[in-house]
C-alpha cells in the first residue's frame, strides 16, 4: 500500500497552503462525498474516510510540517514511501500522537458555534402584514429562552430569518452560532397564494350570475367592490388588480376570484313558484349549447 497524498485527497494542488485553505478544501470535499449524497456508493464511503484522515493530519500545523518533511524526503528520491502496512501505521500513529501532544498548545483557533434551525407557522395574513411573533427554545443548559421576531412584510414561504449569535456556543473563544427560523406560510380555505397573486372564491346566486351585479369581495386586508358581468359562468375568474400579496420590493400582485354559482338546496313556496315559472318560459338549455371551435 502506497503512502497517501493527503493534499491530492483534499484536491489541493500544492502543499503551500494555509490552515484556512485546508479547512475550506476539507469542507468542499466532505460535502461532495457525504454519505447522504452518495447512498450505496462504496467508493464514496472510502473516500470520506480518506478525507477525514487527511484533514486530521493537515489541519494541525505541527503534524502538517512533519508530514510535509517526511513526504518530501521520501518522494524527492522518487521512492514509493511506506509501502508496508506496518510502516504506514507507524507513521500515522506518530503524526496523530504529535497532534495529541501539541493540540492544547497549538490548536487554539476560534471555532464558531453550530447554527440552530427551527420553524414557525404563520398565516397568510400575518405574512402580508408583518407582525411580531414569539418563539421559545430550550438552550444547551436546559433553560427555555423566548425570542421575539418581526416577520418582514412580504416574506416568502420557506424563507429563513437569521438571529445572529443566538445559536450554540463556540469553542476557543469562537463566536456563537446563529438561530435560523424557517417561515412556513399556512394557506386557508379562503385564500391561496401563487407567486404574488392571491386566489379566492366568489360565490354567486343563479340570478346574480344571470343578471350581473355589484358586490363586495374580501381581500387579504380589506373589502373591495367589484362588478360582475351578466351571464358569468362557474369557473370563470375576475381579476382585481393590485389586491394580492405584496412582496418585499413593494410590488403587489392581483386578487383572482373564481366564480362559483350556488343553487339553493331549499326553496320557499314563492321561490318554488318563480323557478317553476322560469322553467316553463325559459328556452335556455345548457345541454344544447354549441361549443365554439
Amino acid at each position: 500500500m502506497v503512502y497517501k497524498n493527503y493534499y491530492k485527497i483534499l484536491e489541493l494542488e500544492t502543499s503551500r497552503v494555509s490552515i484556512d485553505e485546508i479547512k475550506i478544501a476539507y469542507r468542499a470535499a466532505a460535502k461532495k462525498y457525504h454519505p447522504d449524497l452518495n447512498v450505496g456508493d462504496n467508493l464514496a464511503e472510502e473516500k470520506i474516510k480518506d478525507i477525514n484522515e487527511a484533514y486530521k493530519i493537515l489541519s494541525v500545523p505541527s503534524s502538517k510540517r512533519k508530514y510535509d518533511r517526511i513526504w518530501n524526503s521520501k518522494f524527492s528520491k522518487e521512492e514509493k514511501a511506506f509501502s508496508g502496512k506496518g510502516q504506514k501505521k507507524a507513521i500515522i500513529n506518530m503524526l496523530i500522537g504529535n497532534i495529541n501532544k501539541t493540540e492544547k498548545k497549538e490548536r487554539r483557533d476560534p471555532i464558531k458555534g453550530e447554527n440552530i434551525n427551527t420553524e414557525i407557522k404563520i398565516s397568510l395574513k400575518e405574512a402580508f402584514l408583518g407582525p411580531e411573533k414569539s418563539i421559545s427554545l430550550k438552550e444547551e443548559n436546559g433553560k427555555t429562552k423566548t425570542f421575539t421576531i418581526t416577520i418582514p412584510k412580504g416574506i416568502k414561504n420557506g424563507e429563513k430569518i437569521r438571529l445572529i449569535g443566538q445559536g450554540k456556543n463556540g469553542e476557543n473563544g469562537g463566536k456563537r452560532g446563529d438561530l435560523l427560523i424557517k417561515i412556513n406560510i399556512e394557506e386557508s380555505e379562503e385564500f391561496k397564494l401563487k407567486g404574488n397573486d392571491i386566489y379566492t372564491n366568489l360565490f354567486l346566486t343563479p340570478w346574480e350570475a344571470a343578471l350581473g351585479t355589484k358586490t363586495e369581495i374580501k381581500t387579504i386586508n380589506e373589502e373591495t367592490k367589484i362588478f360582475v358581468p351578466k351571464g358569468i359562468q362557474s369557473g370563470e375568474v375576475i381579476k382585481i388588480p393590485k389586491k394580492g400579496y405584496i412582496n418585499k420590493e413593494g410590488i403587489r400582485g392581483d386578487l383572482i376570484a373564481e366564480v362559483k354559482v350556488m343553487v339553493p338546496k331549499e326553496l320557499t313556496k314563492e321561490e318554488q313558484k318563480i323557478f317553476e315559472k322560469l322553467n316553463e318560459i325559459s328556452k335556455f338549455n345548457p345541454r344544447k349549447i354549441k361549443k365554439s371551435n
